[in-house]
């Protein structure tokens, strides 16, 4: 028990100093504009990347259908969340919305 409290701390230990040690570093550093710019990007793509695949593949192949329940939750979530900007509004409907229509679908 004494070995799992011990390899804990020290993990924890070396998460910190990790950490620490790129505030200490670059802390002072300012990236220039350009990269400044690209990494406002970021956020969006891989966000992108997690949802779209999970929205438009289904057993592995492009499924582009009004049977989706996932592309129809996907959309009707997008429209909430760009006319509410409330996240657990989205999220909450997104849900309601594909439970209902995968029962729908089965």
């Amino acid at each position: 028990m004494t070995g799992l409290w011990l390899t804990m701390l020290i993990i924890g230990v070396l998460t910190y100093a990790i950490r620490l040690s790129f505030i200490q570093l670059l802390g002072g550093w300012r990236a220039p504009e350009l990269v400044q710019r690209a990494l406002r990007f970021v956020p969006a793509a891989v966000l992108s990347a997690i949802i779209f695949p999970e929205l438009l593949v289904w057993d592995g192949t492009l499924f582009l259908s009004p049977a989706n329940p996932r592309l129809i939750a996907g959309i009707l979530a997008a429209l909430i969340a760009w006319r509410t900007k409330n996240v657990l509004f989205t999220i909450g409907v997104g849900m309601v919305v594909l439970l209902a229509l995968q029962q729908l679908v089965k």
